[in-house]
């Protein structure tokens, strides 16, 4: 949407862009990209900030385990959907032994 016609604006778009990605809660994990690799909402630079004790590394370390596992459990449920969906419009495989015969095209072989 920011680029001109000849597209040759994007880099200077592009940090832009993965900011906002990464600021918006992802559909499936309902959580910010950038709070499961950092454990934190970002910081947009125009939030005042609060006065507050700074936890301890242990307590932040086991936060973002805590995240990213239950982001990777959705997203491994979502995986699980979405073969079970594909699935679901596939034929069964056929079983050939040896000394079947079968119809072989050689439309594509060179």
């Amino acid at each position: 949407m920011f680029i001109n016609y000849c597209q040759e604006q994007w880099p200077e778009w592009l940090g832009t862009a993965e900011f906002t990605y990464n600021n918006k809660v992802h559909t499936r994990t309902k959580v910010l990209p950038f709070q499961v690799n950092n454990g934190q909402s970002p910081r947009i630079g125009v939030e005042l900030r609060k006065k507050r004790k700074y936890e301890r590394a242990a307590k932040f370390a086991e936060r973002i385990k805590e995240i990213q596992e239950e982001a990777k459990a959705v997203l491994v449920k979502a995986q699980e959907d979405m073969k079970q969906y594909a699935n679901r419009h596939r034929a069964e495989v056929v079983g050939y032994k040896v000394g079947d015969l079968v119809l072989f095209s050689t439309k594509d072989l060179k």
